[in-house]
């Protein structure tokens, strides 16, 4: 009986390569949901919440809750070794590649405290670590002093202080608490893949989440957001949106934020985004530049109904006029999608080395060929 024909997907689009009961993408619907529960229900939900309902499929109890925010508090303190590490990093590095080669180097210190697993404590230990590098890799940057987290605080609530300097209003942290629920996970997207196939080498917690943020990095995953706002600001006014996408299409250059891989329709996460976008954009600046979005991507979507086709915003395009609003630097956008989606990492990484398997797929060659050697006749 003949063998069936591999496989062939250069790009693995519609493939299916494992089962994952941590998130569920429904593209044709536009329907989001972490372990069962829509993320529209996510939202509003106090962010370390949301956190150990990813990890571990379950609500936390009253005690996990307080040893959560205690264990998040106390690892987001960078020690001297730390930030010796951090200062070596060289100037006009990117965050993300400051994140990705600094990651492996962090160790949990001490036992277990949350009985959770070695793993998983390693991941959170990872994760705060994250937090608080991004926080104060801003603040070298402007030759400030780091700040330190303050026990009892909420965790934006300590990242917006840590970063600024001065502490955010109650608003600002429901606003990043939303923002950052939205992003913490999305399946099997490209740099949850590629952790998912370091996990597979048995590689530990650090090196997966360091494949995983390197990927995202990437302006076509993660780097969108940065992009996007760097779009508007380029095009300066909703003016002169119409004629910017006009060139962008006519020229075939895509323009950043604008459609989904997953999505056939409008993604719920932009659905969210976007009325916050326009709550929080209240200065001259942020206003134009959010308006400049907006009038790009009705442009967008004016020019694809000429061709019977439609195309959405997806959750990079208005997050970056998000951030801008919360003070956060266009570099930092994507490291701030790292400090949220490095919770689905450690979720996958969890699920995965449960029933782990060496991940290794084939590849057709078409170089030349070599014909087999001939057998000696001795």
């Amino acid at each position: 009986m003949p063998s069936e024909e591999p496989i062939f997907s250069t790009d693995l689009a519609g493939i299916i390569v494992g089962e994952t009961t941590i998130s569920d993408v429904q593209g044709e619907i536009g329907l989001l949901s972490y372990r069962g529960i829509d993320i529209n229900d996510m939202v509003g939900v106090p962010f370390l919440h949301v956190v150990w309902m990813v990890l571990f499929g379950e609500w936390p109890a009253e005690q996990q809750k307080s040893r959560l925010k205690a264990f998040m508090c106390r690892h987001s303190h960078l020690s001297r070794t730390e930030i010796d590490l951090l200062q070596q990093v060289p100037n006009g590095i990117h965050p993300m590649l400051m994140l990705q080669g600094l990651v492996p180097l962090l160790t949990l210190p001490e036992e277990e405290t949350l009985a959770i697993g070695q793993d998983a404590e390693q991941g959170l230990f990872l994760a705060a670590k994250i937090s608080a590098l991004v926080a104060a890799r801003h603040r070298l940057s402007q030759n400030k002093v780091i700040l330190q987290p303050v026990p009892g605080k909420l965790f934006h609530e300590n990242f917006l202080t840590m970063l600024h300097g001065t502490a955010p209003s109650k608003e600002q942290v429901r606003m990043l608490d939303a923002a950052q629920i939205l992003q913490m996970e999305h399946s099997y997207n490209c740099g949850t893949f590629a952790g998912r196939v370091c996990a597979s080498t048995l590689a530990p917690i650090q090196s997966c989440i360091s494949a995983s943020i390197g990927t995202l990095f990437g302006k076509l995953h993660g780097g969108a957001d940065q992009a996007a706002l760097e779009m508007a600001i380029a095009i300066g006014s909703p003016k002169k949106a119409d004629a910017y996408v006009k060139e962008c299409l006519a020229n075939k250059v895509k323009i950043m934020g604008m459609g989904h891989r997953e999505y056939r329709t409008v993604d719920p996460r932009a659905k969210i985004l976007k009325p916050m976008a326009v709550e929080l954009c209240k200065d001259e600046e942020s206003k134009n530049l959010l308006a400049t979005l907006v009038a790009v991507e009705e442009a967008c979507q004016r020019e694809f109904a000429n061709k019977d086709k439609e195309i959405w915003a997806n959750v990079e395009f208005y997050k970056g006029a998000v951030f801008h609003s919360l003070g956060i630097s266009t570099p930092n956008f994507t490291a701030m999608f790292a400090m949220s989606r490095v919770y689905g990492y450690i979720a996958h990484f969890l699920e995965f080395r449960r029933d782990s398997r060496l991940i290794r797929p084939r590849a057709r060659y078409t170089g030349p060929t070599v014909s087999p050697r001939k057998k000696s006749a001795a």
